[in-house]
């Protein structure tokens, strides 16, 4: 079973996504390693911390105050670093700042100013927002050639999101002539960089072959570290390998740990697998009321299992009442708004 890969515009990521995402790291799983043991005693002559580089670049004040929430700090150490020395990084931050309507007024068109303020001055930051405003008729009416150029241009100096957002306009192919090629291309780039929906997405591709060689390893390493980084269709499709095996060694109880850890996320597709591995007891112990609780909820979400509607069906009517009366704390939950 192959989940869908979302390529519309409605699955662009936006700029309150991109807010830090851009800069993640990849995540990585490595083993741990002891620290090995001091091989002297600090003393007045020997420090116990190195100095302080006198190279190192200051702090940035200004971003420092955003991400702890004092907006009208970072917008007076912005103003002062674009006064001074005409910083574009705090330019993108003024347009932050007014984009949001956080410490300021909110005003698009005045955060459009200070991004193409930035954006002329190279920085990526700049005119992937830039782009975002563009696509949301936020500056003007619109324009969803004017951003998948700044997408391209934002993806050519190496920012993520919007490579992974070029690449659903070229799986689309309404701006670009339909190209899985280059979508692929563009999904390495902005997975490389950690971005877990592009990690994911060039998982499915090379799982059906689609822009790149089919290669099911490939494929799960790339669905492990999405998984890693709370993707939920990738641990789904993590599970669903090491459940049956494919491009990695079989682990049943490893499938029903991660197809519990997407469960619990929501995901109707885990919530039925699940529901089967609890019926059978492969993977996890049998436990006939919790599959009758998945396997309710699932259901409720769309999903079809004959053999589980049968097999509750055929369950005594105590355990059966035990199951429905715990998935019944979840379909209260999904009535509520918001859910």
């Amino acid at each position: 079973m192959t989940l869908a890969l979302a390529a519309s515009l409605g699955a662009l990521a936006s700029p309150a996504a991109a807010q830090g995402a851009a800069e993640k790291k990849p995540a990585h799983h490595t083993k741990s390693e002891s620290k090995p043991e001091p091989t002297t005693t600090p003393t007045p002559d020997t420090p116990a911390t190195p100095a302080a580089n006198p190279n190192a670049p200051p702090p940035d004040l200004a971003y420092g105050a955003f991400q702890r929430g004092h907006y009208l700090e970072a917008f007076a150490h912005a103003t002062d670093n674009v006064n001074k020395k005409g910083d574009p990084k705090a330019m993108t931050l003024l347009g932050e700042l007014y984009a949001n309507g956080l410490g300021v007024p909110q005003n698009d068109a005045r955060a459009a100013q200070w991004y193409k303020l930035a954006a002329a001055r190279g920085d990526r930051e700049a005119i992937f927002a830039l782009a975002m405003l563009d696509l949301q008729g936020r500056n003007g009416p619109r324009d969803r050639a004017a951003s998948a150029k700044l997408f391209a241009d934002a993806a050519k100096l190496g920012h993520p999101l919007a490579a992974y957002n070029l690449a659903l306009l070229y799986i689309e192919g309404q701006l670009f002539p339909q190209d899985f090629a280059r979508a692929a291309e563009l999904f390495r780039q902005a997975a490389d960089a950690g971005n877990p929906e592009a990690q994911y997405a060039l998982g499915t591709f090379y799982k059906e072959g689609r822009g790149v060689p089919k290669d099911m390893t490939i494929a799960v390493k790339l669905w492990a570290q999405a998984s890693l980084a709370d993707n939920v269709d990738a641990e789904v499709e993590y599970a669903i390998a090491l459940y049956n095996g494919d491009g990695v060694a079989r682990n049943e109880q490893a499938a029903a740990a991660w197809f519990r850890r997407a469960a619990v996320k929501g995901s109707a597709i885990a919530q039925d697998r699940l529901a089967r591995i609890l019926s059978t007891g492969r993977g996890a112990p049998l436990n006939p009321v919790e599959a009758t609780k998945w396997h309710i909820i699932s259901r409720a979400r769309g999903e079809t299992n004959l053999e589980l509607d049968d097999y509750v069906g055929k369950l005594d009517p105590k355990t059966r009442a035990e199951g429905e009366k715990a998935a019944k704390i979840w379909l209260d939950a999904l009535k509520r708004p918001g859910s």
